[in-house]
């Protein structure tokens, strides 16, 4: 898994029908450091939702064979599982939603 920050959305009308119920958003990888920031070298990626999140907000993202929803039909290399609260390195508090 790797932590993201949903960055925009993707609006498609000419999709594969396995991707009808799904929201697409734009990512961008988080480098987790001392704090989350954006990552250097990887891009933004487009990945599906599956708990309702928003733009702005810092994810979970699983990619790749873990990203694959139970019916075979959704084509996906990237999914977002959860929405992150806090991410603690150490003692450090290096996110914190609120």
């Amino acid at each position: 898994m790797e932590i993201g920050r949903v960055v925009g959305t993707v609006v498609s009308t000419v999709k594969s029908s396995g991707l009808n119920s799904f929201k697409l958003l734009v990512v961008t990888p988080l480098s987790v450091a001392e704090e989350l920031t954006a990552a250097n070298g990887p891009s933004s990626y487009v990945a599906i939702d599956l708990v309702g999140v928003g733009e702005g907000e810092v994810v979970l993202v699983t990619k790749g064979s873990a990203a694959r929803v139970s019916d075979a039909t959704v084509p996906t290399d990237a999914a977002i599982v959860a929405v992150v609260d806090s991410v603690q390195i150490g003692t450090q508090n290096a996110y914190s939603k609120t």
